[in-house]
């Protein structure tokens, strides 16, 4: 059976990364598993863990009280499942809900922002990793943006 350390290298996200920093991260990590349903974490909840997607879907939504959740992304095998746990106030901005059976890594937060606090080249590392994610993210909102509003 193979170890999370393992399992954490042959993600994408993971990709090139230095071995001891894979042992570093793999000491956060555990496994998760999410029903069709599931909420892997819903907004406004303390950003305490993000998710490497193994297997399935998750769907991120805005909530607006009085309607129902509007799914702006939904993510599959291969990607990352939330950023809020990078910066203060630690708090997620959307929710995420798994479309289908879901595995992933989970990783907590609190752990793996004091390692980089202690190794800022791990810390570096990190966010030369989830930077390209976020802008690529921001774009695809934005290009859904024009495609809702831009036809007037």
């Amino acid at each position: 059976m193979e170890g999370i350390e393992e399992i954490l290298g042959r993600h994408p996200f993971f990709a090139g990364f230095a071995p001891e920093y894979g042992r570093l991260v793999a000491g956060c990590a555990r496994n998760v598993r999410f029903a069709a349903g599931d909420y892997l974490f819903r907004e406004g909840a303390p950003a305490d863990e993000f998710f490497l997607l193994r297997h399935g879907r998750v769907a991120l939504e805005l909530v607006e009280p009085g309607r129902p959740p509007a799914v702006f992304a939904t993510l599959g095998q291969g990607e990352i499942v939330g950023a809020s746990w990078l910066l203060p106030p630690y708090r997620w901005q959307f929710s995420a809900r798994a479309v289908e059976l879901t595995r992933a890594i989970g990783l907590d937060a609190a752990c793996l922002r004091g390692k980089c606090e202690c190794d800022h080249h791990l810390g570096y590392e990190m966010m030369k990793r989830f930077l390209p994610i976020l802008v690529q993210r921001l774009q695809a909102t934005r290009l859904q943006l024009l495609d809702v509003y831009g036809k007037r």
